[in-house]
């Protein structure tokens, strides 16, 4: 299947060959990504990534690599972050929710062709989206049994996001997958039962 066209292309890049790989770097360009325009026939994609986290840093290298049609990721340092960044004519094509402004400030809608790609490969985008805009912590809290007060830690998955339309995509996901979750406030879903957080960990995991 190809994708639609954009006017800058030549001809329409094909369906991602890796759709694991695109269902994960979705994820981040949901979170952390921007595409920018280089020339007449060129964009950059550009995903920040902390540089607390490493391991977050290479998997993205590794998948904007396998989405690229050139085949080549490279990083730019900046202060306390990098920057993975691919250049294809065709960026815009793989990410159409690409436009002017913020993300939070216009409408966030998946194609049909990229919900197929999220439908296949839920964990993979739930794990772009938490690895671009959320964590996972331990909370604690404290009971009195038999006049003795004990701690008590657990650990939580939160996401925190300002478009309404991506959280809906991270929790309509999550419905899909068995995931509990719950609107911890106005911009923050957190996942918190037990099960939730093993399947959260089996799938997903802490940054690092």
């Amino acid at each position: 299947m190809a994708l639609a066209s954009e006017p800058w292309c030549q001809s329409a890049p094909s369906h991602p060959e890796d759709t694991a790989a695109y269902s994960y770097l979705l994820g981040l360009y949901l979170g952390d990504g921007c595409i920018s325009a280089h020339s007449r026939t060129g964009h950059y994609l550009r995903i920040a990534c902390a540089d607390a986290w490493p391991g977050l840093i290479d998997a993205c290298e590794a998948a904007v690599q396998a989405l690229n049609p050139g085949k080549r990721a490279y990083r730019v340092q900046a202060k306390g972050y990098v920057s993975v960044v691919g250049y294809s004519a065709h960026w815009p094509c793989f990410f159409p929710q690409h436009g002017p402004g913020k993300k939070h400030e216009r409408r966030i809608v998946l194609d049909n062709w990229q919900q197929e790609i999220v439908d296949s490969h839920p964990w993979e985008f739930i794990r772009g989206l938490v690895h671009s805009d959320g964590c996972r912590i331990t909370n604690w809290t404290e009971k009195v049994i038999t006049g003795e007060r004990k701690r008590y830690e657990y650990p939580r998955y939160f996401f925190t996001n300002l478009s309404p339309d991506i959280r809906q995509l991270y929790t309509d996901t999550l419905d899909k997958v068995g995931v509990d979750w719950k609107q911890a406030n106005a911009q923050n879903i957190s996942v918190a039962r037990k099960a939730s957080v093993a399947l959260m960990d089996t799938h997903v995991g802490p940054k690092h």
